[in-house]
């Protein structure tokens, strides 16, 4: 074998022992998943937001805007139930450059995965403890899922992965709403697949454990546009979109249909500023079509303190380094517009 096996990480139970989650965070945050859950399952009308930088890259900036973020998810709380987006790990498509803060605690130094699974939960912990949100985060590593298992509201199964068999399975025993994405070629019948094993009862091998799993009825769909056969960027966001999702997506195949829009990515054709146009229009399309409106659970928004992106090197603080997002006084004109719509 030619991996060099470099040194043995600490395993999650014990970063999670050595950094705990207080007892008081801890009932709220059962007292939060189960506001979410309603969502999820048609009991409550309010609309799920997950919003925050592409990637958490630094603590400062991300700490700055989620403060700022929790002071307006309380002003909105009777229609919008916010989740903050805290991503700490990034997939690449040819699998290089800056992975996230688990590679990358100091994003313009080497791979440091030691102080990465650190970081990735000291990121979330300061969060969930400073503001008082609980989080989200996607799940690129199933078996690094564990790190941060006690501390998530929300987890996304990213358009690259929906496909694999682990991470299907492993959603199955995650008992938070686990948002799995159409596939880059857009696929909405591998998307539905996806949701119909998460959604199963599972048997399999988990970090050297045979484990079962119940299935996570809380499973649903993330529609984020995909790449055509031509190399363009194309949306699957719209009215007839949502409208053919609705007929195939139903109660009697699977448990609680629900979607979220996520506005960016091709979507948006990333470009951020068109998030808050495609809110508007899924909107519209829920007042329209009681089909879409009952389907239609929230959406996902990629924002940050400034507009845009930059390199991994550019200096500018609150500004993303991966995708262009939207900055934060769009941000928040877009989070009002929504209360007021929805």
């Amino acid at each position: 074998m030619s991996m060099n096996f470099k040194r043995l990480l600490p395993i999650p139970k014990d970063i999670r022992e050595e950094m705990p989650l207080s007892d008081e965070m801890r009932a709220k945050k059962v007292a939060f998943d189960a506001e979410v859950a309603r969502v999820f399952t048609g009991e409550d009308s309010r609309k799920v937001l997950i919003i925050g930088p592409c990637s958490a890259d630094r603590e400062d900036s991300v700490l700055d805007y989620m403060t700022r973020l929790a002071a307006i998810a309380e002003e909105v709380r009777e229609k919008i139930l916010i989740i903050p987006r805290v991503y700490t790990n990034k997939p690449r498509t040819k699998g290089t450059g800056y992975k996230g803060l688990l590679h990358n605690p100091d994003p313009e130094a080497p791979d440091d995965l030691l102080e990465g699974v650190k970081a990735i939960r000291r990121m979330h912990l300061r969060v969930i403890e400073e503001t008082g949100m609980f989080t989200a985060d996607e799940m690129l590593y199933p078996t690094n899922f564990q790190y941060l298992i006690d501390l998530l509201s929300y987890v996304a199964v990213g358009a690259r992965s929906v496909e694999n068999q682990e991470h299907r399975l492993v959603a199955s025993g995650v008992s938070v709403p686990v948002g799995m994405k159409n596939p880059t070629a857009g696929s909405t019948s591998v998307m539905l697949n996806s949701i119909y094993a998460a959604q199963a009862e599972q048997s399999f091998i988990y970090r050297n454990w045979e484990v079962e799993t119940p299935g996570n009825p809380l499973a649903h769909a993330v529609l984020r546009g995909y790449i055509g056969l031509d190399g363009r960027t194309y949306p699957n966001y719209h009215y007839e979109h949502l409208e053919r999702l609705a007929q195939n997506y139903t109660p009697e195949k699977y448990a609680n249909p629900a979607v979220i829009v996520d506005c960016n990515h091709d979507n948006s054709g990333k470009r951020p500023l068109e998030q808050l146009r495609i809110c508007k229009e899924v909107l519209d399309s829920c007042r329209r079509n009681e089909a879409i409106r009952g389907l239609v659970k929230g959406f996902m928004v990629e924002s940050y303190l400034e507009d845009g992106n930059q390199p991994v090197d550019g200096g500018v603080y609150g500004k993303s380094i991966t995708d262009p997002c939207l900055g934060w006084a769009k941000t928040a004109q877009l989070i009002l517009d929504l209360a007021d719509r929805a």
